[in-house]
Formats: structure tokens, sequence, C-alpha cells
């Protein structure tokens, strides 16, 4: 590197980390962040320099740069709308896949994947005063302050009936575990960011578990499509996505037993609406917010068992949400 003046920083961080793969200095440590208009990083001039074998980034992940409307419904009336084959990885439509929007109850799908990549079903978490969610039209599951719920019980009424306290339990009772100590929404926020990151989803950005309207809170369709895809590698997440409805007996404040029934919020599972013929819905999560609009993210098969993902955001109502979905299903053959 003597003899070779810098002229910006990126410049000087390709040069040192050039020079370190041709002289075999070190590891292979990758210096340089991920920059989403880059065209070059540091793990590919490492690798060439090996000359070793790339490993493509996106090689068991659908990818789209634009939309793909040509052979599919028209869904004028959504923000956003995709679906993926995940067995052939191709993109079967996709519009505004890479807006940033108002994910609503979505977000618990984040949510989710999060708690049980850190805690354990059994793990019992004890509600604070946060549980006490006054926003109007917030869907609540009506925990009081110091009932417990186990993991496996929350995650059922997060993920069912879309419980906005039972998102904040989760959250503070998942960092509460993590950090032998008291649990907070805020650190649990940035573990869901960080998880995002991780697993690709780079264009999305959390503020809350549960996903009530906050501004600097959005995903985007194809980021929701990323999270899906992780969270279905957890059993209990797909066991629960596919349940019509649940019920449990949780631990009240005083000691005695609470009930719980609840039903998916999802139609498709209820039969209010029917998918297509040769579709069965596996299923999914709901969310609805002012700011959001009606939003769907469904996990369905074909009927030779191919999985198929898909998503709608920002539809005008739950009815137009559910003709829009069994049409955007309705390319699959």
């Amino acid at each position: 590197m003597s003899g070779v003046k810098c002229t910006s920083k990126r410049i000087c961080a390709l040069l040192i980390v050039l020079t370190l793969a041709l002289t075999g200095c070190g590891s292979a440590k990758y210096d340089m962040p991920y920059d989403q208009q880059g065209n070059v990083s540091s793990y590919q001039l490492i690798n060439i320099a090996n000359r070793e074998t790339l490993e493509p980034f996106a090689k068991d992940i659908c990818v789209t740069a634009k939309d793909v409307t040509e052979d599919g419904p028209d869904l004028q009336q959504v923000g956003a709308a995709a679906l993926f084959d995940t067995k052939q990885l191709k993109t079967l439509y996709a519009k505004n896949v890479h807006n940033q929007m108002n994910p609503a109850s979505l977000t618990k799908v984040m949510t989710a994947l999060v708690a049980l990549k850190y805690g354990s079903p059994d793990d019992i978490y004890t509600a604070s005063e946060n549980v006490l969610i006054t926003e109007s039209g917030a869907v609540l599951c009506g925990l009081k302050p110091g009932d417990k719920m186990t993991l496996d019980q929350a995650v059922h009424a997060l993920l069912i009936a879309s419980g906005n306290d039972v998102a904040v339990l989760i959250a503070e009772g998942v960092t509460a575990t993590l950090n032998s100590g008291a649990g907070s929404v805020e650190a649990f926020v940035e573990l869901m960011n960080r998880e995002a990151q991780e697993i690709g989803a780079t264009n999305c950005h959390f503020l809350n578990p549960n996903g009530l309207t906050q501004e600097g809170h959005y995903v985007t369709a194809y980021d929701l499509y990323l999270i899906f895809q992780e969270a279905l590698q957890y059993e209990l997440f797909t066991q629960i996505i596919q349940m019509n409805s649940y019920s449990t007996v949780y631990t009240a404040a005083d000691g005695s037993e609470k009930s719980l029934e609840i039903e998916n919020s999802n139609l498709f599972l209820r039969g209010t609406y029917e998918a297509p013929a040769n579709v069965t819905v596996v299923g999914g999560k709901t969310g609805t917010t002012n700011a959001a609009g009606h939003c769907l993210l469904l996990l369905s098969r074909s009927s030779n068992g191919t999985p198929y993902i898909s998503v709608i955001m920002k539809d005008e109502s739950r009815e137009g949400l559910y003709e829009d979905m069994g049409n955007l299903l309705g390319i699959i053959k």
C-alpha cells in the first residue's frame, strides 16, 4: 500500500481488502458493509482474488428488481402485491414490492420470528402496565398487569387473534429473559431490526412489535416475503398459522385461571372466502389499520404440492382484499 494515495475512504477500503486477499494476510474478513446500490463488495474481491467459486447470495430465494404484472390480475387499487413460487424460485407477480409501506399487524410475523429464535415455548412471561393499550380499534386479548402466559400461549394469541397487548408481553418477556432482568420493547425492536438485516430484509424498519401506526415503522412486500419464509423454518410458527381457532387457560395476577378463546382473523381459514379450486391456503397473517389499509400474507400450495408465498398490502377493503388475493392466487397453475 506504500506510495498509493487514497482519495476516498471507499477506495482505500477496497485497496486494503484486495491487498490482504492477494497476499494471503489474515482471514477472509469482509470489512465493507453491504451497499444495496453498490456494484462491488469485499466478499467478491476476496473470492475473486483467491479464485474461489462464488456462492450466489440469492441461490435459495425469489428475486425481482421490477414490476412483474403482465400475466396477472389488475390490482390497481392495492399499494403492493406479490406472488412467489418458493420451489422453482420464480416471481410470478410483483407490484411495488420494494416500496416502503406501513405493514400493520404483518409486523407480528417478525415479532414471532424473533421470539421463537431467542425464546423457549415454555418460558413464562409476566405482563407489565404497558399491555394496557388504549389506541382506538387496537385488537386486544385482554391482558392485565401481572397476568402470566407461556411464550407458546402468547405466540398463538399473537398470530391467531393478532393481540397487540400480547406483542408487548412477548417483547418485554423475551428481552427480560435474555438480559436476566428488566425487558423492554425498545430492546426487542433492536433485535427485530438486526434479524431483518441478517436475512436480507434491508428495506424495512421496525419501531414496535405489533404494527400499530408509528412514523418511521415500515416494511416492503418483498421484505415481508423474506421474513415470512424465515419464520416458516420454525415448526411451531407453521403449525400456528394453520389453526382456525385456539383456546387456552393462563394465570391471572391474583393466581386464578383465565380462559382465552380466539378465532383466526384469516377469513380463508374460517371458510368465509375460498381460494381457487387448485389452491389450498395453508395459513398466514392479516393486518389492518387506517394507515396501512387491509393487508394479507399467505402460504399456499397448489394441487401438486408446490408452495407459494403471496402478499397484498394497502387494499381498500376487507372484501376487496380477499377477492384480490383470490385473483392473485389464480395465477397458480
